[in-house]
């Protein structure tokens, strides 16, 4: 089991959490139950939003990590746009029911972040990836594989956090970035790596291997 680090409700969460219930309390007291039920139904799913649970975190040679829970919509040989090569990428796209943390896919040292503003298109269209605000993070493991990890606003999601820089070093299924309401995830990954997920899957992020390096 992982050293968690952060309560089962995201810390990003608290205050949508809190406006939500005092809202629905008051609404409940002052109205009824009838009248606050919508409101009681939005907090709950504002709490489940935010829910962000322990993971047992694998640890095997090469794997490749699950930076995020949803499902997988892309897999395949794709140019990677930052570091201007060819490489494999998959990527998963979270729901609004899906946990939003997000989680390093390897162990290594974070080479350089970019941010690049931009729109808000569904996160689930390939042209995302391009157009989409994003927040993408090259890591280099200690065997020099590059991995790059980009998180992707979507249609609802209007802030990407991302709570680590270059020149640190990151750990397998670390916790590292939220995205609020819906969004994406790619990870580019050298050719010769070996996908371990099937477009369609379902997959949880720190606890699925998406993927083996090749050694």
């Amino acid at each position: 089991m992982e050293n968690h680090k952060y309560p089962i409700l995201a810390r990003e969460g608290r205050l949508h959490i809190l406006l939500a219930v005092i809202a629905a309390l008051v609404v409940h007291y002052l109205a009824g139950w009838i009248w606050a039920a919508p409101l009681w139904l939005i907090a709950v799913f504002v709490i489940q939003f935010f829910r962000d649970p322990p993971r047992q975190i694998p640890n095997l040679p090469g794997a490749v990590i699950c930076p995020a829970d949803g499902r997988v919509i892309a897999l395949g040989e794709v140019h990677d746009p930052y570091l201007k090569r060819r490489a494999q990428r998959i990527s998963i796209f979270m729901n609004v029911f899906d946990v939003h943390s997000n989680r390093s896919p390897v162990s290594g040292k974070i080479m350089q972040r970019w941010y690049s503003a931009g729109k808000f298109v569904n996160a689930a269209l390939d042209k995302a990836s391009e157009d989409n605000e994003r927040n993408a993070l090259w890591i280099r493991t200690e065997a020099g594989q590059d991995i790059v990890v980009v998180q992707v606003a979507g249609l609802i999601a209007r802030r990407i956090l991302c709570y680590v820089q270059a020149g640190e070093n990151i750990t397998h299924g670390q916790r590292y970035g939220f995205i609020r309401f819906g969004s994406r995830v790619d990870v580019y990954l050298p050719m010769g790596a070996q996908f371990n997920r099937s477009l369609g899957d379902r997959v949880k992020g720190a606890a699925d291997i998406i993927a083996h390096l090749a050694p």
